[in-house]
């Protein structure tokens, strides 16, 4: 196992393009990150500064608290596991599991032992003999995730490694990922820009956007304590709801409906008079018809879509829409009018010049 830190790191190309800004993080021993982002967001180019695939512009990197920014990719000791599972089409399972331990110049015997012991973690066992062309997508990406654990380094990278997999295919991998992390112990940076392979595989998630960091946290804390607009509107799904409004008197208008705000504003009520808010609110924060300790809203119902285990059903609210997540035995009828309570505290408001989470009881929007 190892610790790895990242002291102000930045990408730029030769071009001038600034791809990732001031990337500070302490990653603990054994400790599973992920960075999380749209395309383009710097997380793949962060991921291959810490491979020693791209040159850091600035910046420290530091492996076990020694300096490695000059370090080649041998040296620091990391296995990666490639989008494209980077498979040798020529080699069987067995020779592909075997290749990094042959290069090392381990003994024959051990090799054998290593490539079946991890065969046997991986369910492969008996596709030892075959050729990765052979294979399924799934059981190409478990060799590719086998040969990166056999060779028991202190760290594994993993970019994007269940993009290529159908929806049944990741599920399985996911869980295989998270079962191989428990025995390994491993520190692992796995980068994604699928929200659920975040939430279920992390200790920790790097929500990255534009090449900056927007937050860092456990999956609970990015759920429910989002830092920014951007943050909570991408974890979560369906994503969370937003309704800008201009607040007077501590409240805001939404349709017919003046919502009284001042508690969540606290102290800063005076200082957002006049100014605008984003009123977020989590579909599944909801409660159909009105209860106490709540706002209560209008709504007409526009479109329902059935899922199983819950209904989505989009409503148009005045001017505004959202989407609302309703036990599927009380799915409203299309085009019906309903009424929604959102408890105070399911409510987040965000500054809209600052995109900020507006927390009187933590961190509070600058203004």
């Amino acid at each position: 196992m190892a610790y790895l830190t990242l002291k102000g790191i930045n990408k730029i190309y030769p071009n001038g393009y600034h791809a990732v800004h001031d990337f500070n993080l302490e990653i603990e021993k054994g400790e599973f990150i992920v960075f999380v982002g749209s395309s383009g967001c710097g997380k793949s180019t962060t991921l291959r500064m810490i491979a020693g695939l791209e040159d850091i512009s600035s910046g420290e990197f530091l492996i076990n608290g020694e300096y490695a920014n000059d370090k080649g990719p041998r040296e620091r000791e990391i296995a990666m596991v490639f989008q494209s599972y980077a498979l040798y089409p020529q080699m069987s399972v067995y020779d592909n599991l075997a290749f990094g331990l042959t290069l090392q110049g381990v003994d024959e015997d051990v090799i054998d032992q290593k490539v079946k012991h991890v065969a046997h973690i991986l369910g492969l066992t008996d596709y030892l003999d075959r050729m990765p062309r052979a294979l399924s997508g799934g059981q190409r990406q478990r060799v590719a995730v086998g040969r990166a654990i056999i060779r028991k380094v202190g760290i594994f990278l993993m970019d994007e490694p269940l993009s290529n997999l159908d929806a049944k295919q990741r599920v399985t991998m996911r869980a295989e990922i998270a079962q191989i992390h428990r025995e390994t112990g491993a520190t692992t940076i796995y980068v994604t820009h699928d929200q659920i392979e975040a939430m279920t595989l992390a200790d920790r998630i790097v929500i990255m956007k534009t090449g900056y960091v927007q937050q860092v946290g456990t999956p609970y804390e990015l759920y429910f304590k989002p830092a920014n607009l951007f943050v909570a509107g991408f974890i979560g799904e369906p994503p969370m709801n937003f309704i800008r409004r201009t607040v007077h008197d501590g409240c805001i208008q939404i349709g017919d409906t003046k919502l009284d705000i001042s508690a969540k504003l606290g102290t800063l009520t005076k200082t957002y008079e006049g100014k605008d808010v984003h009123f977020g609110f989590r579909p599944e924060a909801i409660v159909l018809g009105k209860q106490d300790n709540a706002y209560v809203l209008d709504a007409k119902v526009e479109l329902t879509e059935m899922l199983g285990d819950n209904t989505n059903v989009y409503v148009n609210i005045a001017d505004a829409n959202a989407i609302l997540k309703v036990n599927p035995h009380d799915t409203p009828e299309t085009d019906s009018d309903i009424v929604f309570s959102i408890p105070f505290d399911r409510v987040y408001l965000f500054d809209s010049e600052t995109e900020n989470v507006i927390d009187t009881e933590g961190a509070t929007a600058a203004v």
